[in-house]
C-alpha cells in the first residue's frame, strides 16, 4: 500500500440548517477515530470542520436553506482530507476573505476569524470560490504517528 492511497472515504449532503453543523462535526470525527488520533487532533479537526460548515450556513446561503457537501477521504500516511462544499452565492474576493477579521457581515455576531481559526487546526487549507456558483474549502491534517507497542 503507497503512503498516498486513500483507505477509506465518505460523503455526506444535508441541508444548511445551523444545527448540521454539529452533525457534520460528529460525523467527521466518529470516521476519523479509525485512524486512532489524539484527543487534540481530533478537536482540532472537529473545530475546523465547525467553522467551515458554520461558513456555509452564515455567508453562502443568506436567507434560504441550501445544500452542504462534506467529503472525507483517509489515507495510508495518516493523513485525512476535509471538502467542504456549497452551492451559494460564492466569494468575491478569496485572497481577501482569507485575511484575519475580515467579514461580510460587519453588523452581525461575525469576527472575520473562520478561515484563519481553519488555518491554525489543520495542515493547509485552500479555498477555491466563484460568485453566484460556490466555494470549496479542502483542508489537510497529517495525524502524529502511532505509538510503537512494546
Amino acid at each position: 500500500m503507497s503512503k498516498n492511497e486513500c483507505i477509506n472515504e465518505i460523503k455526506i449532503t444535508f441541508p444548511s440548517y445551523s444545527t448540521n453543523e454539529g452533525t457534520a462535526r460528529a460525523m467527521v470525527s466518529a470516521f476519523c477515530a479509525t485512524l486512532n488520533p489524539t484527543v487534540e487532533e481530533l478537536s482540532d479537526i472537529r473545530c475546523a470542520v465547525s467553522e467551515a460548515v458554520t461558513n456555509c450556513t452564515v455567508h453562502a446561503y443568506k436567507n434560504v436553506i441550501g445544500t452542504v457537501s462534506l467529503a472525507v477521504r483517509l489515507y495510508a500516511d495518516r493523513t485525512v482530507r476535509i471538502e467542504v462544499k456549497d452551492k451559494g452565492c460564492g466569494i468575491a474576493d478569496v485572497e481577501e476573505a482569507l485575511q484575519p477579521l475580515f467579514t461580510t457581515d460587519p453588523e452581525g455576531e461575525r469576527s472575520g476569524m473562520g478561515f484563519t481559526v481553519m488555518e491554525s487546526f489543520m495542515d493547509t487549507v485552500s479555498v477555491k470560490s466563484s460568485v453566484g456558483r460556490g466555494t470549496k474549502v479542502t483542508m489537510k491534517r497529517r495525524l502524529s504517528p502511532l505509538p510503537v507497542k512494546r
